[in-house]
């Protein structure tokens, strides 16, 4: 049979809805969280696991595999089988500035391939509340005053939160100790428990301690303010040796290397949906971060400049670490 024209034509159309739906999990799948329960990274496993059970009627778990600045998660996707059932919820540190700061990495780019980006959103400078500075500039001298008497949290070496800290402290000549912990909330736990005296937290996570009353912000370090915290300045206001100073995290889904194409467009048609979502869009509000939807290629593209970005970063600042 001759199909007309018109259906002729019609064909490439519809290839990628075709092709999204040549493939779904055949069993259980499972995503990999390198960072302890509690943090960006672990709530963006858990809201795309609970859409995958709803969507597809699989068994989607997140696993927590924590330590190392968040490589040891990411080497146990690298070795998993590439079928489309492991996904890694990675982020900033372990795959983008991770692949500069670690002299003894032992995957790379290639390693992964980007599937989806989910969340886009600053850190937050977080003080306990015993500390005497209501500002950065009060801040920053109370540090000037205490070289490294001062104590301050992170997810663990390497992350953003880890980097934000070291950039701040170089531009404003201060010092203080870094105590790396398995996942930002083991470190906003010690935080609040005064225990450690300030982090530079991921706001998607922080903000609900700041609401509480519980720590102190002084500022983000987006390069504006954030709405949900109209009254904090962006720490690049606060002081002009500051004025360069902007970091900002972001969140999505990595696959092993050689996992199907099919799976991969699929797996992004599904995080794409959950992005969508009213209440998703509601929620990544309410934590102060903005949904990053797009294809496989745009986030790869993205990965890619945010790699270039802190290898440059990074060299500048002549930072270089054994990963643990």
């Amino acid at each position: 049979m001759t199909l007309p024209r018109r259906a002729l034509l019609a064909l490439p159309l519809a290839t990628p809805a075709l092709a999204q739906a040549e493939w779904r999990p055949a069993q259980g799948m499972r995503i990999v969280v390198p960072a302890a329960p509690g943090g960006t990274t672990d709530i963006m496993a858990r809201l795309l696991a609970a859409h995958m059970n709803a969507r597809w009627g699989v068994n989607a778990v997140a696993e927590n595999r924590s330590g190392g600045g968040g490589t040891i998660g990411s080497m146990e996707v690298v070795r998993a089988a590439p079928d489309g059932h492991t996904l890694l919820s990675g982020n900033i540190g372990p795959q983008a500035i991770g692949y500069s700061l670690f002299r003894n990495l032992q995957y790379r780019p290639e390693s992964l391939l980007p599937v989806g980006n989910m969340i886009r959103g600053p850190n937050v400078l977080v003080v306990h509340p015993s500390v005497p500075a209501r500002t950065v500039p009060e801040f920053v001298a109370h540090l000037r005053a205490n070289p490294n008497r001062l104590s301050y949290g992170s997810p663990g070496v390497g992350q953003s939160p880890h980097l934000s800290g070291v950039w701040f402290h170089q531009l404003t000549g201060t010092e203080g100790t870094h105590v790396p912990f398995r996942g930002a909330g083991p470190a906003a736990i010690e935080l609040v428990a005064g225990n450690i005296q300030y982090m530079f937290d991921n706001l998607t996570t922080g903000i609900e301690q700041v609401r509480a009353g519980r720590v102190r912000a002084l500022g983000v370090t987006s390069a504006e303010r954030n709405p949900q915290l109209p009254d904090i300045p962006a720490i690049r206001e606060t002081m002009p040796e500051l004025a360069p100073y902007e970091v900002n995290t972001w969140f999505g889904m990595f696959a092993p290397a050689g996992t199907p194409a099919p799976a991969v467009r699929a797996i992004n048609a599904e995080i794409n949906a959950l992005l969508a979502l009213p209440e998703t869009r509601a929620r990544f509000a309410q934590m102060g971060g903005v949904p990053m939807p797009g294809s496989p290629d745009d986030f790869a593209a993205f990965v890619r400049a945010e790699i270039e970005k802190w290898a440059a970063v990074i060299r500048r600042e002549g930072l270089q670490m054994d990963a643990t």
